[in-house]
């Protein structure tokens, strides 16, 4: 069959038999129209309701990223000692800062008048090497738990337990001196 035969098979067909009722373009529009507007208005108050609540949504997101990095900073330079590194740097860290409050509670005990300037200085100079620490464990974060990072927090506490002993060493001293010197006083 040709494309000539294809058209007269159709020609003498009229698919286009029947005319729309009158007015019928009037009510599609105004039906097309009614219902655009419906959806207009019912997406207007979504959007009037979702709006705010999207931008408060959008407020704390930022504000969670932003203060997030500084308060995970600062979480992590408390957390990073010795012990956040390994079940072995937490036991050096638990005898080291066990010896520490044991010989801070025996220096405490052996406080008198006669000792009270020789321990106000050892406190001192605790204070400082607890402030040394303290830049040793963020520059622990910040190196990335570098192992001399680490091997000077072990000395940090090494110093300390070392000037408590010598402090009281030298309380002991101070002790005897004052015993022999009392001894060879004659009433």
């Amino acid at each position: 069959m040709k494309n000539n035969d294809f058209d007269k098979l159709f020609d003498h067909l009229n698919f286009d038999i029947e005319e729309p009722h009158a007015g019928h373009n009037e009510r599609f529009f105004k039906k097309l129209d009614n219902s655009h507007s419906r959806l207009s208005e019912s997406e207007g108050k979504i959007r009037k309701l979702w709006t705010p609540i999207i931008a408060v949504a959008a407020s704390f997101l930022l504000a969670f990223f932003l203060l997030g990095d500084f308060i995970g900073q600062e979480n992590s330079a408390k957390n990073s000692n010795l012990a956040s590194i390994s079940p072995e740097m937490k036991q050096t860290q638990e005898f080291y800062t066990g010896l520490i409050s044991k010989e801070l509670n025996a220096l405490d005990a052996e406080k008198s008048p006669e000792t009270e300037v020789i321990i106000n200085d050892a406190l001192l100079q605790m204070d400082k090497l607890e402030k040394r620490y303290e830049a040793l464990r963020k520059d622990l974060v910040n190196s990335g738990k570098d192992n001399r990072v680490i091997q000077a927090m072990i000395h940090n506490f090494q110093q300390r337990i070392d000037l408590l002993n010598d402090v009281l060493s030298q309380i002991e001293n101070i002790k005897t001196l004052k015993n022999q010197n009392h001894e060879s006083t004659i009433i």
